[in-house]
């Protein structure tokens, strides 16, 4: 129909040359003018397709109007509230009255509570006794009578303040309505047919562009409204979490390593090579390639005779050792394999031994079950002190200092066992929305078994903890979230994303 509309248009320029009212054209289809306005916004979709092709230009004319409401079109058809009670009552001195509730039962009761006071008002109405009684022979439905006539014309001849009594009872609404005065515009033509709105490889192989017609770009259009960028709660906390360890002193680990080899995720720490840990239920293996170039030679041997011999003090695990078993790659399971390597460095920098803060927060690989706290891939945030003459009480100390900057001060410490780590402490804090406590962090000093084959002096100690990012995103309550699986995955909700509020610690 727009393509029929459009030709109509431009046939009657090209016999009249305007168009002065559009409410004059019949749209094809239809047996009647364009007088409403759902008819108008058809012409004006088509008047608005010809002017972006300069076809035709075209001037919007207004004028107001109203229409009924539906109370208001109750009343044109069956009279005014007023004219109905007057009509339910007995003439006086002809007949016994009718009491307020004989006249909600005839006229209905909100006729007969808005109609007893506009026709006592006009004087159609009294009382005798306990009842009511018309004491006039006739009267004239303005209310209705105009109400006819806004109907029939959209407006009232009696002026604006029988418009004003109409609209204050809510008997009419006022409108604005639209059409168009149409002219030629510079590049008329009868013929609808669209210019080209692409330059085509087929236009150009064939030389058709030479006589084609193209669309002018529009340069003043207005493009889609873009949706600003949004942070993802894990975003916000992470940031809080760097600068907490910024202000704590700490320096940050380059950890963009994920695939790294058995030795320094699982040998430099103490881990025995036949730990559950390493099995497949438990760690990713990679398939292609299968093992890591050879490790240091002097560092690789020292770290093996700890394993199986120990160093003195240990007597290691005497258990066999398979350097295949090193070489395997895998996706990391902690990033404490990052801090192994910091270590190291450490030990064997230049100048000797200095004390260094540490921290990393980044993505690590279990194959774990996934449930609500758990996942398979997730971030671990890390904090490793190295200095001489370290304690668990430093351990706990910046532990509390760190959570409580995080505003998470419901804390328990639970003694646990790792490999290389000894003391070590689990721990835990309280989830308000599980409603129990759970954990979040592992912690310990490193044990001397992986720190001197590394060639740190003997009183130098180091302490470390780790937890993840996600499950004090969880314990935020501003976040609500009791389900893992909701804050990282396939089921994150965009719109929640984008609602997330900034955390400050």
């Amino acid at each position: 129909m727009s393509q029929e509309l459009q030709q109509l248009i431009l046939d009657t320029l090209e016999k009249d040359g305007e168009i002065k009212d559009t409410r004059t054209i019949i749209i094809p289809g239809e047996s009647r003018p364009a007088s409403t306005q759902d008819a108008q916004l058809v012409i004006q979709g088509a008047l608005n397709s010809l002017l972006s092709r300069e076809m035709i230009t075209y001037t919007t004319q207004d004028f107001m109007t109203y229409d009924l409401t539906p109370e208001g079109l109750q009343l044109a058809e069956e009279g005014s509230h007023e004219a109905r009670v007057w009509a339910a009552l007995p003439l006086t001195g002809q007949g016994k009255g009718l009491t307020v509730k004989q006249l909600q039962g005839s006229v209905g009761a909100e006729s007969a509570k808005i109609g007893q006071g506009r026709a006592f008002k006009a004087g159609w109405i009294g009382k005798e006794g306990d009842t009511l009684v018309k004491i006039v022979t006739s009267i004239v439905d303005a209310t209705s009578e105009e109400l006819k006539e806004i109907k029939a014309t959209g407006t009232l001849k009696a002026g604006e303040k029988s418009i004003s009594e109409l609209k204050k009872r809510k008997l009419i609404l006022q409108r604005k309505l639209l059409w168009f005065t149409v002219n030629r515009g510079p590049n008329f033509s009868t013929s609808t047919e669209k210019p080209e709105t692409d330059l085509t490889f087929e236009m150009l192989a064939t030389g058709a562009w030479k006589t084609a017609t193209f669309k002018k770009y529009n340069f003043e259009a207005e493009g889609m409204p873009t949706n600003g960028g949004a942070l993802h709660p894990l975003l916000k906390v992470r940031e809080e979490f760097r600068n907490i360890f910024l202000e704590m002193g700490f320096a940050e680990m380059a950890t963009s390593q994920f695939v790294d080899s058995g030795f320094w995720n699982f040998d430099t720490l103490f881990v025995p090579q036949q730990h559950p840990a390493r099995e497949l239920q438990d760690t990713f293996y990679l398939s292609d390639p299968v093992e890591s170039l050879p490790p240091v030679s002097d560092y690789y041997e020292r770290v093996r005779k700890v394993h199986v011999e120990g160093d003195g003090r240990s007597i290691g695990y005497r258990a066999p050792w398979q350097p295949t078993e090193s070489r395997r790659l895998l996706l990391r399971t902690h990033t404490t394999a990052t801090s192994s390597r910091l270590l190291h460095q450490l030990a064997n920098r230049k100048g000797g031994f200095q004390p260094v803060k540490m921290f990393s927060i980044d993505r690590v690989f279990r194959n774990e079950a996934v449930d609500a706290t758990h996942l398979a891939e997730f971030h671990q945030v890390e904090g490793v002190v190295a200095d001489v003459g370290l304690t668990l009480g430093d351990l706990i100390g910046f532990m509390q200092t760190f959570f409580s900057k995080m505003g998470i001060r419901n804390l328990r410490f639970k003694p646990a066992y790792n490999p290389y780590t000894e003391p070590s402490l689990e721990i835990f804090a309280f989830h308000p929305q599980l409603n129990k406590w759970v954990e979040i962090g592992n912690s310990g000093m490193f044990r001397p078994e992986m720190l001197e084959p590394m060639g740190l002096p003997p009183d130098v100690r180091a302490l470390g903890w780790g937890l993840s990012l996600e499950r004090p995103t969880m314990i935020r309550h501003v976040y609500g979230i009791n389900n893992i699986r909701t804050l990282v995955g396939h089921k994150v909700s965009i719109e929640s994303v984008e609602r997330a509020p900034a955390v400050r610690f």
